[in-house]
């Protein structure tokens, strides 16, 4: 093999030291959109722990006694096909949402936007705004320097140590994980889930913020599969801006041969993952529309029409649709197929909730001796059955059984639970001699009946489990 022994040798590195963003401050429509999200989101977060609901917390995932309430609601483990449900209806949901306009989730509502719009916002309150920051981070250590860097820092781990707190506040009551951090007596879980999720927030919400978005989020890799030419997207006009070029606001653009873009560059500039719009769609556009807040404002200046950079669809853009061509054109298969099959998952769930009993048994077999003769010649099986009251209010059970000639529990069983109480009763279940006789040795099906007996506020219900009862040979 002949080789050039004159020619140079590049080696390329698979990581290049990356250059900071210092995105720019903006106002607009949908800047307002995006910070009415941000406050939604957190007092959503922030507030839900402290609400109260039939004198406990509202929302808690007690992991301890493995209850998990949800205002009204309480869930046991056995309650895991509710969570399968939620999962599979945000995923349903964010399927449609994309296949109808693009990123809406990650520019406006997912955590690490609505952190890094907070931290920057903290970020622009101690340093400036875009050209102050770079010009403070370029100038030597100061006085001045260090106070305005430190005031951004103790901020900024004040908002993550608060995340924190109140991400572990949903596992434990919040008022009791307070006066323990009060009294600088958190348990080790609850100190490492604080400072963990606390941390996680201040890095990835002050440090590493596009990198997430552009490396780490597996989102923006798949997103392609769910758009189409008619998925709303963030769109620059190039028929109408280009060619670009600047100009003064009197000139005439089109005597100039020139397009509407004045190429001030502040598209890129308030970009937060730093891209070009105007280079096309591309995959770290996380359609947070800040591009197009500042392109309007703008054309406003130079007294041309709004919309150089706008919400469009690569049909509309290529077609020229109105608004309302484009409205007629949600409505496609991809969407219908979403729609349905996240209206069946939520009608299914609300069915299933609806119907779900206020109270669940489990009933297990004592293996230890699977029967038994006891006295006057009858054959007994020893169960033990767990009631789980889904309610918060005390409830009495009682217990029943059928299913052989003859077949009677041993003693009566009346049980009583407080409020979200589980409990185990054991209790032996016989048959008399003569139906032992003629009914052929081996396992033989038996229903456990359970009814709630009816109080004030609750009527009765009941509910059947089945198991078996074992003749001996």
């Amino acid at each position: 093999m002949n080789t050039d022994s004159s020619a140079a040798v590049q080696t390329v590195s698979l990581y290049q030291a990356h250059n900071k963003i210092y995105p720019r401050a903006v106002t607009g429509r949908f800047v307002n959109w995006r910070w009415a999200l941000v406050w939604l989101t957190q007092i959503v977060f922030y507030g839900l722990p402290w609400l109260n609901w039939n004198e406990r917390q509202a929302v808690l995932f007690d992991l301890a006694s493995r209850r998990f309430y949800i205002f009204g609601l309480v869930l046991y483990p056995q309650d895991f096909i509710y969570l399968t449900a939620m999962l599979l209806l945000a995923a349903y949901s964010l399927f449609l949402f994309t296949a109808v306009s693009g990123r809406l989730w990650c520019g406006y509502a997912c955590p690490q936007t609505v952190y890094s719009e907070i931290f920057m916002w903290v970020e622009r309150r101690f340093e400036g705004d875009r050209a102050a920051r770079m010009k403070l981070d370029a100038a030597p250590w100061s006085a001045a320097k260090l106070m305005r860097k430190s005031g951004k820092q103790a901020a900024w781990v004040a908002i993550g140590l608060w995340t924190g707190f109140s991400f572990v506040g949903y596992f434990t009551p919040i008022v009791t994980l307070a006066g323990e951090a009060m009294a600088l007596s958190l348990s080790g879980w609850e100190s490492f889930w604080v400072l963990f999720y606390g941390f996680a927030t201040y890095g990835n919400a002050g440090y590493m913020r596009e990198q997430v978005c552009k490396y780490m989020c597996p989102y923006a890799r798949f997103q392609s599969a769910m758009f189409d030419k008619d998925t709303l997207i963030i769109t620059y006009d190039n028929a109408r801006g280009e060619p670009r070029g600047s100009r003064s606001k009197k000139a005439d653009a089109t005597a100039q041969g020139l397009g509407a873009c004045v190429d001030c560059n502040l598209c890129v500039q308030v970009c937060p993952t730093g891209i070009d719009i105007r280079k096309g769609l591309q995959y770290e556009c996380i359609g947070c529309a800040a591009c197009i807040d500042v392109c309007d404002g703008v054309m406003d200046k130079m007294g041309y029409a709004r919309g150089l950079v706008r919400y469009d669809t690569q049909n509309g853009l290529s077609q020229h649709l109105t608004r309302g061509q484009l409205l007629r054109r949600v409505m496609r298969p991809r969407v219908l197929v979403y729609s349905s099959v996240l209206l069946l998952i939520a009608a299914g769930v609300a069915t299933s909730l609806a119907l779900r009993s206020p109270f669940k048994v489990d009933v297990v077999r004592d293996r230890a001796s699977l029967a038994r003769i006891v006295d006057d010649g009858y054959v007994e099986n020893v169960y033990r059955l767990q009631i789980m009251n889904a309610t918060e209010s005390t409830q009495s059970y009682r217990v029943t059984a059928d299913g052989l000639p003859g077949l009677v529990l041993a003693t009566p069983v009346l049980h009583r639970l407080g409020p979200t109480e589980a409990g185990w009763v054991t209790l032996a279940l016989r048959v008399p001699p003569d139906t032992a006789a003629r009914t052929a040795p081996g396992a033989h099906e038996v229903h456990f009946g359970i009814e709630r007996m009816a109080s004030a506020g609750d009527s009765a219900r009941s509910v059947r489990e089945k198991s078996t009862f074992v003749l001996p040979r």
